[in-house]
């Protein structure tokens, strides 16, 4: 974290232990309107979830819950471990604030427009990008380039805007909380932009010397470690290896977890696969051995029908010797004045073909 001769207190920290105090507003009020893109002017802090948390989770997680001169909500939140249901949690988290907010019997127009600013330093979900903006946004079914707006008189009564202009006027997902996600690990290209800054700075924890985002000069000033007194120094370091020694269970753990899962994805994979082949195998088996069956049988049949076609042929040229025989002799013995009878019992003939001789 040191850079230029300077060290930086984390921003996690420096939520929790300095950026409360109003003459540093400007940190955090210059980090807003570079990710949500327009100014954020800190009314008061209000209580948050984390000033409730015990002490094995602070160094895991921080939160701060600011209210804007305009009576919009903002929670930033900062994590540092994994968590599967961190999404729904955020959802818990604004729709608290909304609820703990709004007095018992006030009009619904009373519920607060809620920011939620999640900074995390783990893979959440799964993108490419490393800032996410949600909103819940009206857009029609039939017209998909519809999007639904308030009416005039909705637009004047909860933004004191009266515009006649459809297209200018606030939309239904203005009245609803937006929620932005950073992704701060994800980012890996040089600093163009004023979120870009913020996001190397909260990543690295250097503030470069040609940063121009609102509010990084105020941090340069008000974040410096050496600026602490003595016991907060001492408490700010205790925290910092807290944190780095927690990121190195964390990462143990995930390591082993890998492991186990590559090894016995691995076996479980082996099996399949043998199964797989052994079906595989049966099928491709049979499949060729119907072929060779089919070949081995037409050609043994082929074998078979000319063998028993000789055998045949031989049998039918032996009969047809024989009654060419028999013809001849029967003619021989009409020819000595025998008897048709005589001559058909002695060779087999019939009357008729006897006497056609």
């Amino acid at each position: 974290m040191i850079k230029n001769g300077e060290n930086y207190i984390r921003f996690d920290w420096a939520m929790k232990r300095l950026l409360r105090n109003k003459a540093n507003y400007a940190v955090i009020e210059g980090f807003l309107s570079s990710l949500i893109g327009k100014k954020f002017k800190i009314h008061r802090f209000l209580e948050s979830e984390s000033n409730q948390e015990d002490e094995e989770d602070k160094y895991n997680r921080v939160d701060i819950l600011a209210e804007s001169e305009d009576g919009e909500l903002c929670i930033i939140e900062v994590q540092n471990s994994r968590e599967l249901t961190y999404f729904h949690r955020m959802l818990y988290g604004v729709s608290k604030a909304i609820t703990e907010y709004i007095g018992i019997g006030q009009p619904y127009e009373e519920v607060k427009k809620v920011y939620s600013v999640n900074i995390v330093y783990f893979e959440l979900g799964q993108g490419k990008d490393y800032v996410y903006h949600g909103r819940t946004e009206f857009i029609g079914i039939h017209e998909p380039h519809d999007e639904l707006k308030l009416s005039v008189r909705q637009n004047e009564r909860f933004f004191g805007n009266r515009e006649k202009d459809i297209m200018k006027r606030k939309g239904a997902a203005d009245v609803f909380p937006e929620y932005y996600v950073l992704r701060v690990n994800d980012f890996d290209k040089i600093a163009t932009t004023p979120l870009d800054e913020w996001i190397e700075f909260l990543k690295t924890g250097n503030i470069s010397s040609k940063a121009t985002a609102a509010g990084l000069a105020e941090a340069r000033e008000c974040l410096r470690v050496d600026s602490l007194p003595v016991n907060e120094k001492q408490a700010y370091f205790r925290h910092m290896e807290s944190v780095r020694h927690m990121k190195s269970l964390f990462d143990t753990s995930r390591d082993e977890g890998y492991q186990e899962g590559y090894d016995e994805g691995r076996e479980k994979g082996m099996e399949q696969g043998k199964k797989e082949g052994i079906e595989q195998g049966k099928k491709e088996g049979i499949e060729q051995g119907k072929k060779e069956g089919i070949e081995q049988g037409k050609k043994e049949g082929i074998e078979q029908g000319k063998k028993e076609g000789i055998e045949q042929g031989i049998e039918q040229g032996i009969e047809q010797g024989m009654r060419k025989r028999s013809f001849e002799i029967a003619k021989q013995m009409k020819n000595l004045g025998l008897t048709t009878e005589q001559i058909s019992l002695t060779t087999g003939l019939s009357s008729i073909e006897i006497e056609k001789l």
